[in-house]
């Protein structure tokens, strides 16, 4: 919590002002940011609940049939926050750099809930991430703080010490992965972005399912991050998406690490059908199973598959140590 309270975090009424974050999209990247930066400043946190059918259901209604399912969902969270929160805040994040864009969904993201939330009363707060268009990071929390009244010093201290949560935090899931990757028996890669893979609904489900056949299932997500971007090139010198690139790079630094991959991504993910192709292309060398997770995804039907492919693991390891 902030060292003194600021009455910039407080209602009229003198309560803490509560800020909205949708458990969806970037949430699972940047929530511990988001989380301590605020708190840092003396606001309360209203985080919506994980993702269950009715808030599917709901974001299915309010987003047109072609948007993908993650941002199906975001709009159902974002709808479960209305009315209880003061702020809801949705960042627009363009890109890093050249070559390190991400998907427009997440540039359109702050105007489509304003758009489709237009008659709610809610009130929005957003921040511009565009390095192309010399709009940085640090800037953009630091001037945010500042438009919430505080002062340059609060909010760069704010910013500073959600920076080091999350480098903590972010440290602590790379020492566990690195683990992991010790681990006896059949271990499977798992290629996904965090919102689907960290997501209860749909994500979680998979990896509950590979521990209870006792298959240990990594997270290609979680990595290195710099150096996964730099040894993408070798699967495809040309991919501009930042998330994108982390895991094609994660799959060429550890595929020699486990005995297989499974591409998972939600339909209809532009960015991941184009990916996920190349990946299967490309990586000969490793058994691949490709997910397409949908609204009307049954887990029968995905237990099925998975179990099968977990066989073909086994019978191919039992082949390999008889030799």
């Amino acid at each position: 919590m902030s060292d003194r309270e600021n009455t910039s975090a407080r209602g009229a009424d003198g309560r803490p002002v509560r800020i909205g974050l949708p458990r969806a999209l970037l949430y699972h990247r940047y929530g511990v940011l988001w989380e301590t930066f605020f708190d840092e400043l003396g606001y309360s946190v209203v985080v919506s609940p994980a993702t269950n059918k009715k808030i599917l259901d709901q974001g299915a209604d309010l987003a047109i049939d072609e948007a993908c399912l993650s941002a199906k969902i975001f709009l159902g969270h974002v709808n479960w926050l209305i009315g209880r929160c003061d702020y809801i805040f949705v960042p627009r994040i363009s890109n890093y750099g050249r070559r390190r864009n991400f998907c427009t969904r997440f540039e359109a993201e702050y105007d489509l809930v304003c758009n489709v939330f237009r008659d709610s009363g809610q009130e929005f707060l957003g921040i511009d991430i565009d390095i192309l268009n010399k709009k940085k990071e640090d800037d953009a929390y630091i001037g945010l703080g500042q438009e919430l009244g505080f002062s340059k010093k609060e909010a760069t201290r704010a910013y500073r010490r959600a920076r080091k949560a999350d480098a903590a935090a972010w440290s602590d899931e790379l020492r566990y992965a690195k683990g992991q990757y010790q681990e006896e028996g059949i271990k499977i890669l798992v290629a996904a972005h965090s919102y689907v893979s960290q997501d209860k609904y749909f994500g979680e489900p998979i990896f509950d399912y590979l521990e209870s056949m006792g298959v240990t299932a990594i997270r290609a997500d979680v990595t290195d991050r710099h150096k996964a971007i730099n040894r993408s090139g070798k699967l495809s010198p040309t991919l501009k998406w930042e998330m994108s690139r982390e895991i094609v790079g994660s799959i060429e630094m550890n595929r020699s690490k486990v005995d297989g991959i499974i591409l998972t991504s939600v339909y209809p993910c532009g960015p991941d059908s184009m990916v996920n192709e190349m990946i299967t292309r490309r990586v000969k060398d490793t058994p691949i199973l490709n997910l397409v997770l949908d609204a009307q995804t049954g887990t029968a039907g995905l237990e099925t598959r998975l179990e099968s492919f977990i066989d073909i693991l086994k019978l191919k390891k039992e082949a390999e140590a008889g030799e």
